[in-house]
């Protein structure tokens, strides 16, 4: 199973305001949208992050090399992705005249937090720092987009950087994770095996039995720490 672990960096939009106060802004007063700045992306199991960017490769290599990623794509890793990360790209793919890439299943960490836990913020800053993986890399905010839309060079390997470390985090926090992800993709069936439907583990052990109101099946538990049952209903009776 081909998983991709990525992340993208965006420009802000610019946009005319008669108020510094938070306000509704009418698309009339939209100067510029957002564009995709960069992106970063590495495939579970492999060290190296391909990063490209519209500084370094040109909006249309770069969107290509993006698109050619997520079509090879079985599922893809995110922090907040799946309403952020995937919506902007499909933009972006859309408006530069691209087909959609192959569909691949998402696994979005932040809504796995979101939903299994209750840290005090859910964001991959602090849950990675909770977790001991590391933090997200310091910079000086939103200045370092300005300085990289002007072209700064050391504002882009700073960017560079960054975005580097997100992923890497992310790859992190996805071992962390994993058994807790109730619905991730069954390993098994890419990949042609018969192990732990969540990392492909075979070493698994029996632990009980897992009830529904029907039916009866094994249970079992793999090194990776994700519970799972077997596939046979071990309930005969006619009356059960």
């Amino acid at each position: 199973m081909r998983i991709l672990e990525w992340d993208i960096e965006l420009t802000p939009m610019t946009v005319y305001s008669w108020s510094l106060w938070p306000n509704f802004i009418p698309i009339q007063q939209i100067e510029h949208p957002q564009e995709m700045l960069c992106y970063g992306a590495r495939w579970r199991g492999e060290k190296k992050v391909q990063f490209q960017s519209v500084h370094h490769d040109g909006k249309d290599d770069m969107l290509k090399g993006l698109w050619a990623l997520l079509n090879e794509a079985d599922a893809l890793v995110s922090w907040n992705g799946a309403g952020f990360d995937t919506k902007h790209v499909r933009t972006q793919f859309l408006l530069n005249g691209m087909t959609p890439p192959s569909p691949s299943k998402e696994i979005d960490l932040m809504r796995v937090v979101k939903s299994q836990m209750k840290f005090p913020s859910n964001k991959l800053d602090w849950v990675s720092q909770q977790l001991g993986i590391g933090k997200k890399m310091p910079h000086e905010g939103f200045q370092l987009w300005l300085d990289c839309m002007a072209g700064d060079e050391a504002a882009w390997r700073k960017m560079k950087r960054y975005q580097i470390q997100d992923v890497n985090l992310l790859d992190e926090a996805y071992t962390k994770l994993l058994p807790w992800i109730a619905n991730h993709p069954n390993v098994n069936l890419y990949d042609n095996s018969d192990g732990c439907p969540s990392c492909g583990s075979t070493n698994i052990e029996r632990r009980g039995f897992m009830y529904t109101g029907v039916s009866k099946f094994q249970r079992y538990r793999c090194e990776c720490g994700k519970w799972f049952r077997g596939k046979t209903n071990l309930a005969s009776s006619e009356y059960r």
